[in-house]
């Protein structure tokens, strides 16, 4: 009879160690997927897909880019890069992202914060950060603030 009492606690403790197991997984997986939509939005931005790069944000999200009013709503924040996209375009501009970024995920809140540069026929002509909180709804993350600001000072 004694030899049986450790094995509710060993079940316990697998199943707690599984539990953990479970959670770990899943929130690399939304670490991992907060990543590709930082990934994504810069192939959109690169590639002129202003619609692409806004179907990265939710419905009531709010962009607060740098020297301008913040922007609030997709449709919104559509029109917002319909305007950068063509002028960074016309420019020769291309948006990098370091792949390096910091990852943090609650329940369906994430963030990610990183560095950028942009460049012109390779040459760097703007380094700076960003910090992105990303909302999960329907097993998909959008961006609910995104903001950026440069590294030079103000001229």
């Amino acid at each position: 009879m004694h030899a049986l009492k450790p094995l509710p606690w060993f079940a316990a403790t697998l199943f707690a160690c599984a539990g953990h197991t479970f959670a770990a997984s899943s929130m690399a997986a939304d670490e991992a997927a907060i990543r590709a939509q930082s990934v994504s939005w810069a192939k959109a931005y690169n590639g002129g897909d202003a619609v692409g790069v806004a179907a990265q944000y939710a419905d009531d999200a709010l962009l607060m880019p740098p020297g301008a009013p913040g922007v609030r709503g997709r449709a919104a924040i559509q029109a917002y890069f319909t305007k950068d996209i063509a002028a960074s375009h016309a420019a020769g501009v291309v948006f990098n992202l370091d792949p390096h970024t910091d990852v943090g995920v609650a329940g369906n809140t994430g963030w990610e914060s990183g560095t950028y540069t942009a460049t012109i026929k390779g040459t760097v002509v703007e380094s700076g950060k960003f910090l992105s909180v990303s909302r999960k709804q329907g097993g998909k993350w959008h961006y609910l603030r995104d903001t950026w600001n440069v590294d030079a000072p103000p001229k």
